[in-house]
């Protein structure tokens, strides 16, 4: 069974490399976005088992993003990726699964995908 996720980011190009990093991780990419509108959107039409969703957006951010998808369904694994130091005040306690800063690193994919959508503890 391959992990469903969607990749939500406001770049194009950080949308394709990231996609491109979660298929060599070995998930299955359903679906992609530019805004935290289409993130729920997206989430509600194709139930993944993980998102991956961009803080700062315009038009719709992230959190916006996160907020509609946690009231859809308040157990869904999203995790907030950044690459701003502008966002850390909204990002504690935010309700997102899991942080991750950018760039993007595939060891983190890895962590946070066995942690939280596979069962696996974090390995120190």
């Amino acid at each position: 069974m391959s992990i469903r996720a969607i990749v939500v980011d406001d770049d194009s190009g950080v949308r394709s490399v990231f996609t491109e990093l979660l298929k060599i991780a070995k998930l299955d990419v359903i679906g992609t976005g530019k805004n935290g509108r289409e993130a729920a959107e997206l989430y509600n039409e194709l139930r993944p088992d993980v998102v991956f969703i961009d803080a700062l957006m315009p038009e719709y951010d992230g959190f916006y993003g996160l907020q509609k998808i946690k009231e859809c369904n308040p157990d869904a694994v999203v995790v907030m990726v950044t690459g701003s130091i502008n966002v850390d005040d909204r990002i504690d306690g935010c309700g997102a699964t899991a942080v991750l800063p950018k760039p993007i690193e595939m060891d983190k994919i890895i962590k946070v995908v066995n942690c939280f959508c596979v069962g696996q503890p974090e390995i120190a």
